[in-house]
């Protein structure tokens, strides 16, 4: 039985894919039909990966994503600079995937709260086994799983810019600019924008 609880491992086979959600979202844009979305991404491989399948499915995961965010925010991510697109990117994801939204809004905030400066494996493995306590249909992952969504978890917040460049995991404040606060809040996007915007 497809498992329809709020946290699922969705973010397992990818990590922010800034480049390609900006393809993506010109597609989107576009108002491509589905032959002309396989043109483009089987066919012309504008995601420039290796196989078909690949592109397919890195393509879908983003699709996915997007179309839970407004096409204003289409926009900023096609058209705006890299920390806008980034953040952007970042806003659909965690509407998209609450395994990724809820870490950044119960855990990484606090850690802010807290004045604390560095983000921990710990913390990550202590936020998986308390979701199950929010979310019992919750799937029960091994440690392989695991491990892989804490890589991209963290991944995704070192390029977003929550954490600094380097191994040891250093948070540092992130301004979030104001044309994506402004989309955001003028879709009505609030636990998207509250799970971005940790320090202010």
């Amino acid at each position: 039985m497809e498992h329809i609880g709020r946290y699922k491992a969705n973010f397992s086979k990818g990590g922010l894919m800034v480049p390609e959600s900006r393809l993506v979202a010109g597609l989107l844009l576009q108002g491509v039909d589905r032959e002309r979305w396989e043109q483009a991404i089987r066919v012309e491989n504008v995601l420039a990966k290796r196989s078909p399948s690949t592109a397919i499915t890195k393509a879908n995961l983003i699709r996915a994503r997007l179309r839970s965010m407004p096409a204003s925010l289409w926009e900023l991510i096609r058209d705006g600079s890299r920390p806008v697109a980034t953040q952007s990117v970042i806003a659909a994801t965690a509407a998209y995937s609450p395994l990724l939204g809820d870490f950044l809004d119960l855990v990484v905030r606090d850690l802010y709260r807290r004045l604390e400066r560095q983000l921990k494996r710990a913390h990550w493995d202590q936020y998986v086994d308390d979701c199950r306590m929010r979310d019992p249909r919750m799937p029960s992952w091994n440690e392989s799983t695991r491990t892989t969504l804490r890589t991209r978890a963290f991944g995704m917040l070192r390029e977003a810019g929550y954490i600094a460049a380097g191994c040891a995991h250093a948070l540092q404040p992130l301004q979030i600019a104001p044309e994506v606060v402004t989309v955001l809040r003028e879709a009505e996007q609030w636990y998207a924008l509250r799970c971005i915007q940790l320090t202010d």
